[in-house]
């Protein structure tokens, strides 16, 4: 399928969008407004430097990069993207109005192009993986020059793009660099075409993960609220449906043996939080929704974390991690940020969009692969036993993520190199 047979097929399918907008507008309010931006419909203005974030993680992930251009180019006007609104929120509350933001439009032909032709940027960061066809097309039409930063590729995703490469090929080789994640990241762009030259090991941005005093503060807080009360404090964070029942057995198990143990469930999607308190309250445990700011007593064995931007607070106020979307075949979460509050990590072994650091972090000890509700539950209760064997866990957890540092110094060289010229 070449881009043209790729256009006419979304052309075919595009009542579905409105279908699944509709549906995501159904379960989450978040998703019942601004529809006129999904087709590129919202006006404009001209940028010098585009930013495509994706959602929540990758936006996280940026904030500091398009801070460190803010205040090293301030004439540089900023357009940034993201698809999610927990990534629209995320950009609200780190830019305010200092820069133009919007939803990314689909893939549509006549929608990137329209946007293309409004924003017309100088300079295109699109962060990771999120390349489109008709947008990469559109942006080298204009003479935009294109950075894929922070970028990662597995090797199911790069056999992907090869078995489909009428397509993918011609966009990957119009970029005109990669800042890859890893070498073996980088090996994979070349092998699929990009040019060596155009391909630079930078790490992963997500190693740079900087926590302020406020956040700490919080979380020091919190933790001296639930331990209290001397109970063991787990999270379960980022979690999807197909993965609440397998959590809420594990700790079963382990209120087993600590009777007082507290876990701390905390779904990827707001419009999942409902459905979480359901699952847990049909096992029979005493819940306490965060969002309604219920008090957690010695009874409490679950606390919902039904708010947004609070996950990183429950890590630090925790002993132990679990990081959802890996129970399923999903692609697993970020496991750096409890990783950097010193805790040891737990994951699925469907991991996949964050091989490279999942397994930095399990060689080294700070992380171990679970595959079900008794192994994580067996986990948990050996690190609780053993405070020798939870304090190897949690150093190396922690040393993981100094170590590798420094990647936003890289790729803002990158950066650089591409608007000086």
């Amino acid at each position: 399928m070449n881009r043209n047979l790729y256009s006419i097929v979304l052309y075919l399918i595009s009542p579905l969008l409105l279908v699944y907008l509709a549906v995501r507008a159904f379960k989450s309010a978040d998703y019942r407004g601004r529809w006129g931006e999904r087709f590129g419909l919202k006006k404009l203005t001209q940028t010098d430097i585009l930013v495509h974030s994706v959602s929540m993680g990758e936006t996280l992930a940026a904030v500091p990069l398009i801070k460190q251009l803010q205040q090293i180019h301030p004439q540089l006007s900023i357009t940034i993207t993201t698809t999610s609104p927990t990534g629209s929120a995320e950009v609200k509350k780190a830019f305010a109005d200092t820069v133009q933001h919007c939803y990314l439009p689909f893939d549509l032909a006549w929608c990137a192009r329209r946007f293309v032709k409004q924003v017309a940027p100088k300079y295109s960061i699109i962060m990771e993986t999120e390349l489109w066809p008709n947008l990469i097309h559109y942006l080298k039409k204009s003479h935009s020059q294109v950075l894929l930063a922070n970028a990662r590729l597995s090797q199911k995703s790069a056999n992907s793009y090869q078995k489909n490469h009428k397509l993918s090929l011609p966009m990957l080789q119009l970029l005109d660099g990669v800042a890859a994640q890893s070498e073996a990241a980088k090996q994979r762009f070349v092998d699929l075409g990009v040019a060596p030259e155009r391909v630079s090991v930078c790490g992963s941005l997500k190693f740079d993960i900087t926590i302020d005093q406020q956040r700490l503060d919080a979380a020091s807080l919190l933790r001296q609220q639930w331990h209290a009360q001397d109970r063991p404090v787990w999270v379960a964070g980022s979690v999807h449906p197909g993965e609440f029942a397998a959590l809420i057995t594990a700790h079963k198990q382990l209120l087993s043996q600590y009777p007082k143990a507290l876990m701390v469930l905390v779904p990827r999607h707001p419009e999942q939080f409902d459905n979480a308190a359901e699952a847990v309250q049909d096992a029979g445990l005493v819940l306490a929704r965060r969002s309604q700011q219920q008090a957690v007593s010695t009874e409490t064995q679950i606390v919902l974390g039904d708010t947004m931007g609070e996950l990183l607070t429950f890590y630090g106020a925790a002993d132990q991690a679990f990081v959802g979307g890996s129970l399923i075949v999903h692609g697993g979460h970020n496991p750096l940020e409890p990783a950097a509050m010193g805790l040891p990590v737990m994951m699925g072994p469907n991991y996949r969009d964050f091989i490279e650091i999942s397994e930095l972090l399990q060689s080294a000890g700070g992380l171990t692969v679970v595959g079900d509700a008794d192994a994580l539950a067996a986990h948990l209760i050996e690190l609780f036993v053993n405070s020798e064997v939870y304090e190897q866990a949690s150093v190396a957890a922690k040393s993981v993520v100094a170590k590798n540092r420094g990647s936003l110094a890289k790729q803002l060289a990158v950066i650089e190199s591409m608007i000086t010229g």
